[in-house]
């Protein structure tokens, strides 16, 4: 987009960018992308994909590209799209969007197979997707929350949780988080924690028509929340949210953001800094919620006297004396970790599967496992957005056409038909075949009428809803694994 299309709200972009590029110059020899190879002679190669989020589908378009091959995605929701359809907040469209580039032509449909509600490493095991498969990418995300190790962890919300909740997770529906109180607190300086005080402190109203769950909105509406304070480990400098994001807090109608001045005396410009220094000095609006930015702050316990509301006790990082804030809900948005699955070798350490350059590797020999690659969170951890996927599924693509083309994959398969594996494993699979890409698949999944929309919603029927504050273990917006 040209900077002359850009509307006044956003000319800060173009203002950070020129900044950025003053400091940054870019080199006249930078690297061209180079048109994506496609190879023939791949007729039979069968690979399964793990995960349905983008860094499954950036790993299926690339593979679809060329001819021959077929792709089975397994996801253990009755819904496709992990962090694109549960993770990124409902009043971003732009960057669910994304999801457009996932589309294919007619004869890669064909080769195209979507398994949903089928958990691997329990309704099916790793073992058996290489019987049927000569290759297997795990793209399944974080599925965990890192947790903040207080007194009082089981009275907080986790973002799992929380997100899933007003993005209408089917296992959240239900969580009914308490907003009756005044005041809301977040752990966590990072883009969640920024999305999470966005979504409470916006006037109902501009949510209206956003892809927000109607009980989220419903709930919003009635909710007296005047006040969201976010709590940080970082000082304002390292703080984890990106400048776009917070420039986006900051034009919320109806919304003030609040910096203490003190907390920038010594930070250095930054695009980050100047809008924290903007907030700072600028006049609060009468009637306007308020988020609340408490930099260099930890939580050291949460109680509950009894009379409905929360007891946080929030201190400065390097010591000091606590200062105790009443809230109605505590939310944790301080990063994911992802979990074992059972035959896949697991880093403890990074909470990733073990792996050089997306290709999984046994820890104790260095030994490449044949036909295994990951990508994604799963293979480098929870950082990153939707975009970065592509290189990093491209990568574990690559790796896995040049090992077929050398002959290392080419092993005879089980003749079983794999959905009937499926099946008998797990009766409530749902098989979509032939769609035309992410689009065409989430609306199959639930569209309101066919028998794929009747079979979604005897599904969400019987998978358990969860409720209560505490889900460190629950499933992660970029995953689609079961707690």
């Amino acid at each position: 987009m040209p900077d002359t299309e850009l509307r006044q709200n956003q000319r800060w972009f173009a203002e950070a960018n020129a900044r950025y590029y003053q400091d940054n110059p870019m080199s006249p020899e930078w690297a061209k992308r180079k048109a994506p190879l496609v190879r023939g002679g791949l007729q039979d190669l069968r690979v399964a994909i793990v995960g349905s989020g983008a860094a499954a589908w950036y790993a299926a378009r690339s593979l679809l590209r060329h001819p021959g091959v077929e792709v089975t995605m397994l996801d253990k929701l009755p819904i496709p799209g992990g962090l694109i359809e549960f993770g990124v907040a409902p009043d971003h469209p732009s960057t669910k969007a994304a999801a457009s580039q996932f589309r294919w032509m007619r004869d890669q449909q064909a080769r195209f197979h979507l398994h949903l509600s089928v958990e691997v490493g329990s309704d099916i095991e790793h073992a058996q997707l290489l019987r049927h498969h000569h290759a297997v990418i795990y793209a399944h995300g974080a599925q965990q929350e890192r947790t903040l190790d207080i007194l009082g962890e089981e009275l907080v919300t986790g973002a799992i949780s929380f997100v899933g909740w007003y993005n209408n997770h089917p296992h959240f529906r239900d969580l009914a988080p308490d907003l009756s109180g005044r005041r809301v607190i977040v752990a966590g300086n990072g883009n969640v924690a920024l999305d999470m005080a966005r979504i409470l402190a916006t006037p109902p109203d501009a949510l209206t028509g956003s892809d927000i769950a109607p009980h989220a909105l419903s709930a919003l509406r009635d909710s007296r929340i005047e006040e969201v304070v976010i709590v940080g480990r970082r000082s304002a400098e390292y703080a984890a949210f990106t400048a776009a994001e917070l420039h986006g807090l900051m034009q919320t109608p109806g919304v003030d953001v609040i910096v203490d001045p003190a907390d920038l005396e010594d930070a250095p410009a930054s695009a980050k800094i100047d809008l924290l220094r903007i907030a700072a000095a600028a006049e609060p609006t009468p009637g306007a919620r308020r988020v609340i930015l408490r930099f260099a702050n930890i939580i050291e316990r949460v109680s509950a006297p009894g009379d409905g509301a929360l007891t946080v006790a929030v201190a400065a990082r390097d010591g000091g004396g606590a200062v105790n804030f009443e809230a109605s809900l505590v939310l944790r948005a301080v990063g994911f970790r992802g979990g074992p699955i059972p035959g896949l070798p697991f880093a403890v350490e990074t909470h990733t599967i073990h792996n050089h350059d997306r290709r999984v590797v046994d820890p104790e020999t260095g030994a490449v496992l044949t036909g295994v690659y990951t990508t994604g969170w799963a293979a480098r951890g929870s950082s990153g957005g939707i975009g970065i996927n592509r290189t990093c599924a491209e990568t574990a693509v690559d790796h896995l056409m040049d090992d077929y083309v050398e002959g290392k994959l080419t092993r005879s398969l089980s003749s079983q038909d794999f959905s009937e594996i499926l099946r008998d494993s797990c009766s409530r699979a749902v098989t979509i075949e032939g769609a035309a890409g992410y689009a065409d698949a989430r609306h199959r999944a639930g569209t309101p009428t066919g028998p794929a929309a009747t079979r979604r919603r005897e599904l969400l029927r019987l998978w358990p809803t969860t409720s209560g504050r505490s889900h460190e273990n629950a499933v992660a917006p970029a995953s689609g694994r079961r707690a």
